[in-house]
C-alpha cells in the first residue's frame, strides 16, 4: 500500500519548485516550477547541458538540493524515492545490473514480464538472457518497459528512446500513451520529434529557467532557439 495521500478525485499531482542549482559560477537551475499529473505525459526539453538530468535527479531525490520542494497532492516528499509506490526513475546510464536476466529483473521490480513485453515478441524470446547480453538498444528498451509497467504513480524517463530502434520507439511511445491512464510520465529526450506528439504538457529549460509552453509549441521552441527557424 502506498504511503502518499491519494486525492479523492483519483488524480495524483506531483509538483517541484524552489530548485536552485549552481555549478561554479554558472546558475544551472533557478525559479523552477514543474507539475505532472497522473493521466499526463509531460515533456521536458532543453539543449545539452541545460540541466534536464539534474532536474530529474532532484525530483527523484538522488540529488540533495537545499530548499527544494517536491510535493505529491500538496504533501512534501523529500527524498521522493523513499515513498513506496510513488515514482521510479530511468537515468541515462544503465539501471538494471547486466548480470540479471530480464525475467529476474522484472520479478525484483514487481512487474509482470509477460505484460511488459507483450508487444515486443523479440524480447519475449530472450527472457532468460542477462541484460548485459542484449544489444544496447534492446537493454534500454527493456529498462524503459520495466519501469513503465512498474506499479508507481509516476515515472521519470531520461532519454528513454536513446539507441532504441525506430520501429521499437514507435511501439514504446504507443505503450506510454496506453499506460498514462494509470500514471503520470515525465520524459526528456533529444529526439524531440518523437517526444512532442506524445505530450500533454511541454516544458523548456532555457537559461536556467523552466518555461511552460502553450499554444504553438514548435513556434515557441523556434523563438527560443531550440529548433531551427
Amino acid at each position: 500500500m502506498s504511503k502518499f495521500h491519494v486525492n479523492q478525485s483519483g488524480v495524483q499531482v506531483l509538483e517541484a519548485d524552489g530548485i536552485r542549482i549552481v555549478f561554479g559560477q554558472r546558475q544551472v537551475l533557478a525559479s523552477i516550477y514543474l507539475q505532472v499529473q497522473t493521466g499526463q505525459i509531460v515533456g521536458l526539453l532543453g539543449r545539452n547541458g541545460s540541466g534536464k538530468s539534474v532536474l530529474l535527479q532532484t525530483i527523484f531525490g538522488a540529488r540533495a538540493v537545499a530548499d527544494a520542494s517536491v510535493r505529491v497532492n500538496g504533501r512534501r516528499v523529500v527524498p521522493a524515492f523513499r515513498e513506496p509506490g510513488l515514482l521510479n526513475y530511468l537515468p541515462q546510464e544503465a539501471l538494471v545490473p547486466p548480470s540479471l536476466s530480464l525475467a529476474k529483473a522484472a520479478r525484483l521490480l514487481g512487474v509482470d514480464v509477460d505484460q511488459a513485453t507483450a508487444r515486443f515478441p523479440e524480447l519475449r524470446s530472450q527472457l532468460g538472457k542477462r541484460v548485459g547480453e542484449l544489444s544496447g538498444g534492446s537493454a534500454r528498451l527493456v529498462q524503459a518497459l520495466l519501469l513503465l509497467h512498474q506499479p508507481t504513480a509516476f515515472s521519470l524517463f531520461d532519454e528513454p528512446f536513446s539507441g532504441v530502434m525506430p520501429v521499437h520507439v514507435e511501439t514504446l511511445a504507443e505503450e506510454m500513451q496506453r499506460l498514462k491512464s494509470r500514471k503520470g510520465l515525465l520524459i526528456t529526450d533529444h529526439r524531440y520529434a518523437e517526444v512532442l506528439p506524445l505530450c500533454d504538457v511541454v516544458y523548456l529549460l532555457h537559461q536556467g529557467r523552466l518555461l511552460k509552453l502553450e499554444g504553438d509549441v514548435r513556434g515557441q521552441l523556434r523563438d527560443h532557439g531550440y529548433l531551427a527557424a
